[in-house]
């Protein structure tokens, strides 16, 4: 006889870990006790050695498929205590706090069935859950995960949802979130006006949608808008509300049947879509339309991932859109309150519910690249799940940086990046910010003594870094933006370098005082060298130039000697310098390219010109020359222009000269990073920045380093965007701290 002290760590609160040890206890005839801590979970065993063992050994091949087991620790001593049974005991609140927390999950195949049965006593309840799926990190307040901590803490069980928490053999025992009609949340259906209405929510839910309404639908993690999308005048009339003229509408699809009527499926997007995760998966549409969704060959497309989205699709729609509900350039918005009074005017209806929404967190945008996801924006279902890199020390807030804002704490062994923040343009978005900088430390016990931001003079993320260092006493380190977006790569793939880095975007602040975006670094966490990047043009008007794209444009003409009529204006502001900051970013070629081709003048959104240039492209092998020269060795476009113009005025298809610029810039890269292995010896290449989400890119470019030799590294587990880069702010930090 033996007794086996046993802590576990990782995602083992709400993912019915503990029932599920309490059944292999008594299978094995084990006494003892568990309890949830801060730290995970504790266990005391005691009996047969032999059965302490097969304990041991079917603990990880047996877990509830939500659960992640990161560590374990098991000792055994001869000295019994005498258990005379097995017993949950009460949580322990410790000093430390080491768990992990799951993300929101998906309504699981169980559920599904109870809700969609009439003889079930939770049929048609839009809040049905169970220990194998349901709401976890939008609802949790604090640690250790029981209801109390939770924004179920409003709802007391009745008596026969605490029978089935108190029950082993049930799937819903000790599942924080139980509850059912008779003592759980409510969901209710109010008019464009605010007034709540009688009768089912969820039928005059419909009835708005089917007569062309717009409805606010209350999610997980915030609320959304809906309407058909089957009529492109409905759609309009959103974006007309909603000041979102061109920017594409994701779209919730009944199942994946629906969304094969659009798009194309494959199997691996299809199990992505139908998984516990269910992000926005961006599909290839099956043939050109569909404009009034998405300009572009893709469609975001997701399926019903709470119970209420199903009935809300139950007889009625095969899909709706589905699109974030908040003001222009805001958080999403996540209470009743707030979104009865801000979508005044925009929504014709409100399909609200009283369970408090703890956290903010958008839906997850993703590609299916080389079977897996490649992240666009890494949000619900998949945080606060951390990226583990063994070694890594604690204490470290990286602040990320302004656009597709983010931050990154570390503990030891662990980073947690955030959820999408959105873009640190206004106050509202600074607080949400904060808020989950609080928030997060509170739940994971982190408190920095390290901080590390961008180090762009003007970024609100910078200014919070700095503000905070002063007023805390702590020291703050400011990073290159490149230099961050390669060591998050780096992370995303468990590399220590050092590595070439191609680190394509729009904007990031260079180390001359001019704009950088299109680099070839070499270098690992600790330093970097400037090895190659693309000739710098003039953005006139700053900012302006990234809107207004035919002001790139004109500098390209200009630059490369392709005829134009002459602006005296611009002429005046290139000849004095005047508020024409110098540019190196890949992303504003693609919208000076985009301007020359006439696809777009004047952006609607961030990044339009790079879509619509890669939407227009066909396939083809032809490209056009490639000239590198310099110090470092930078890709002088004018030649490719010059052509790309000769081709326009000859007649030659626009979607032939779009896929003539993709395969030059694929050229390029190979050429610099062949110069690069020339100097550095190095085979590995690491893809990072906004440029990236580019398929075309994506698909030929890594085989084209391939073939050469090249070990390619794309991002996984985080966005290659300004999303991600906090990620790599906090590598740079942790191996900076580690040579101190």
């Amino acid at each position: 006889m033996k007794r086996a002290q046993i802590k576990i760590h990782g995602i083992v609160q709400g993912v019915g870990f503990r029932p599920f040890i309490h059944r292999l206890v008594e299978e094995l005839a084990l006494r003892g006790y568990i309890k949830n801590t801060s730290s995970g979970v504790e266990l005391e065993l005691e009996g047969e050695e032999t059965a302490l063992e097969h304990f041991a050994e079917r603990l990880p091949r047996e877990a509830p498929k939500l659960a992640v087991i990161e560590h374990t620790e098991f000792s055994l001593t001869d000295e019994l205590l005498g258990y005379e049974d097995f017993r949950i005991l009460q949580s322990k609140t410790e000093a430390l706090r080491d768990t992990l927390i799951s993300p929101d999950i998906a309504i699981c195949p169980d559920c599904l069935r109870e809700l969609l049965d009439p003889a079930d006593r939770r049929y048609r309840y839009p809040f049905i859950n169970c220990t194998n799926c349901g709401p976890r990190f939008t609802i949790i307040r604090d640690l250790p995960y029981d209801r109390a901590r939770t924004s179920m803490r409003s709802f007391p069980m009745c008596p026969d949802c605490d029978r089935e928490y108190h029950d082993i053999r049930n799937r819903r025992y000790h599942a924080q979130p139980d509850c059912c009609p008779d003592c759980g949340p409510r969901v209710t259906y109010y008019d464009a006006e605010g007034r709540a209405l009688p009768g089912d929510a969820i039928r005059l839910a419909q009835q708005t949608l089917r007569e062309g309404g717009i409805v606010a639908v209350k999610g997980l993690g915030g609320m959304h808008l809906a309407c058909r999308c089957d009529d492109p005048a409905i759609a309009q009339k959103l974006r007309r509300r909603k000041h979102r003229d061109e920017k594409p509408f994701a779209v919730m699809c009944r199942d994946t049947a629906a969304a094969r009527r659009w798009c194309h499926v494959s199997g691996e997007e299809e199990a992505l879509l139908s998984g516990v995760r269910r992000p926005i998966v961006l599909l290839r549409k099956k043939e050109k339309g569909l404009e009034h969704l998405s300009e572009n060959g893709f469609l975001g497309v997701m399926l019903p991932y709470t119970p209420l989205h199903v009935l809300l699709f139950d007889g009625a729609f095969d899909a709706l859109v589905m699109t974030s509900a908040n003001l222009s350039d805001t958080p999403i918005l996540k209470d009743n309150a707030a979104a009865l009074s801000e979508l005044h005017g925009i929504a014709d209806g409100f399909l609200l519910h009283d369970r408090e929404i703890q956290t903010r967190c958008d839906d997850s945008l993703c590609w299916v690249l080389d079977g897996a996801e490649y992240f666009a924006r890494r949000s619900r279902g998949y945080v606060p799940f951390p990226v583990k890199v063994p070694g890594c020390p604690g204490g470290i807030l990286a602040c990320g940086a302004e656009q597709k804002a983010s931050f990154c704490l570390t503990k030891p062994d662990y980073l947690f990046p955030s959820q999408h923040i959105g873009d640190l343009k206004n106050a509202e978005t600074c607080e949400h910010y904060e808020a989950q900088i609080r928030h997060f430390e509170r739940l994971f016990d982190i408190r920095p003594t390290l901080l590390v931001c961008d180090r762009h003079p003007d970024y609100l993320s910078t200014a919070y870094a700095l503000e905070r260092g002063a007023k805390e006493g702590l020291p703050v380190l400011q990073v290159q933006h490149h230099h961050a977006h390669m060591a998050a790569c780096m992370a995303d793939n468990g590399l220590e370098g050092p590595v070439i880095g191609l680190v394509w975007d729009g904007t990031g602040y260079g180390d001359d005082g001019t704009v950088w975006g299109g680099e070839c670094l070499i270098g690992d966490y600790r330093s970097f060298e400037r090895f190659g990047s693309i000739r710098p043009m003039a953005l006139i008007g700053g900012d302006r130039a990234v809107k207004e794209l035919d002001r790139v444009a004109y500098v390209l003409r200009r630059e490369a000697g392709i005829a134009q009529e002459e602006n005296e204006v611009f002429e005046k502001m290139l000849a004095a310098s005047l508020n024409c900051p110098l540019s190196s970013g890949m992303g504003r070629l693609f919208d000076g390219a985009a301007a020359l081709l006439g696809l777009k003048t004047t952006a609607g959104y961030e990044g339009q010109g790079a879509v619509l240039l890669e939407a227009a492209a066909t396939e083809t092998e032809e490209s056009y020359p490639v000239k590198l020269a310099g110090e470092p060795l930078r890709f002088d476009w004018r030649p490719m222009l010059r052509e790309m113009e000769r081709d326009r005025l000859h007649g030659v298809p626009t979607g032939e000269i779009a896929g003539r610029f993709h395969n030059t810039l694929v050229r390029m890269a190979v050429s610099q990073c062949l110069a690069a292995r020339e100097k550095s010896g190095l085979c590995d290449v690491a893809l990072s920045g906004g440029t990236f989400q580019n398929m075309i890119l994506m698909k030929k470019l890594p085989a084209a380093l391939e073939r050469e030799g090249f070990r390619v590294w794309r991002h996984r587990r985080v966005s290659p965007n300004d999303e991600g880069l906090s990620l790599g702010q906090a590598m740079i930090a942790a191996s900076l701290r580690e040579d101190k």
